[in-house]
This record gives structure tokens, sequence and C-alpha cells, in this order.
């Protein structure tokens, strides 16, 4: 059946191949988009277009930047000697809002699974422990889950014969959240994370 005229079907198929988006929304967002004044739409366009041209990885973190070595990379008031290591680039993000991390990063671009046969040598592992000779402490921040866990323990294993200490972020309770809604594996997390008050 014949809904929409071929360059709004083409829209609406790509913008639903964006992650989160389904047929509903990118409906929604290309009848936005056509709604909207030519120069909004040429400006989204373009928007797209230097980001795709513009952005690349840091050659020193593996972050995102628009020069490379990145600006955190060269910031000089940074800690040298303190390493996060995570596993997107959207974690140096989460990081930086806090605004109370002062040392460097590193981006794996994912992590260990074995099922998604995602393995050791397809993240930026051997750039990290490039890095390992100017380094006191690696933290490793990668997500609360198996893959996470296992790529943190990989993480440990390798550097800790190097001499650089080794240590692995807090997991425990949100903020705000309540006891009765949390599983087993984060109240357990919580009370292996507790510190003196």
């Amino acid at each position: 059946m014949y809904y929409y005229v071929e360059p709004m079907a083409r829209l609406i198929e790509e913008l639903a191949k964006l992650p989160g988006i389904g047929p509903k929304t990118a409906q929604r967002l290309a009848f936005h988009i056509l709604n909207s004044p030519m120069q909004e739409a040429k400006g989204l366009a373009n928007a797209v277009i230097n980001a795709k041209e513009q952005i690349q990885y840091c050659e020193v973190c593996s972050n995102l930047t628009d020069v490379s070595p990145c600006h955190v990379c060269t910031e000089q008031t940074r800690d040298q000697a303190m390493l996060c290591v995570v596993e997107h680039p959207q974690d140096v993000i989460a990081f930086e809002k806090t605004k109370e991390f002062k040392g460097l990063y590193h981006v794996l671009h994912g992590a260990i699974s074995p099922m998604d046969g995602i393995g050791p040598e397809k993240l930026k592992i051997k750039e990290l422990l490039a890095r390992t000779p100017t380094l006191k402490e690696v933290i490793v921040a990668t997500n609360s889950n198996i893959e996470g866990e296992a790529t943190a323990l990989y993480l440990a294993k390798l550097l800790k014969p190097l001499g650089v200490k080794v240590t692995r972020i807090a997991h425990g309770l949100p903020v705000g959240g309540d006891l009765e809604y949390a599983d087993e594996v984060t109240l357990l997390r919580a009370l292996e994370g507790r510190r003196e008050l």
C-alpha cells in the first residue's frame, strides 16, 4: 500500500536507523523536519556532515575530538600519572560533568564480549599498555555488567605486573534509589564499596 512519497519514505527509513528511534518516532521526526523552515533543515544536515568530516579519534586517548591530541590530553593542569579507563566516549563526558576527576582518560571503544565476537584485540588495549610507563594509577571504570567486569579483570591482570596501581570504581545504589527495588548484586556491591562516615 502506498503511504509516503519516495523522499519522505527514505527520510523515515534513515531516521529509523538511529538507536532508540522506532518507526513512529522516525515518522514524527520526518514530519517535524519537513514542517521546519528550510534553513533549520539545512542546519541539521550540515551539522551531521560537519561532525562526520571533522570528528576523529585522539591519537593518545582514543576519545572523540576535532584536534589530535585532544584538549584533555594536552591540558597541563591534569594529573598525568592518573588514568581513567572507560568503554565509550560518552563515559568521558559523564566523568567530566562531575568536575571532580582531574586525571587523563583512555577509551577502549567497547568491552570484552566473546558472545558478540569482541575479544581484547578489538579494543584499544595495546594503546593503553603503551601509556603505562608514566602512570601510577589506572582507574577501571567499565560498566557493571558481565562484559564490563570481564574487561576490568583482564585489564587488572595485564597492568598489575607492570607496577601500576589498578583500582575499580565503586558500584552500588543510585542516589535517590530505594533498597527494596535494588537487586542482590547491586546491594552486594554497595556493601563492598561502603566507607566510614
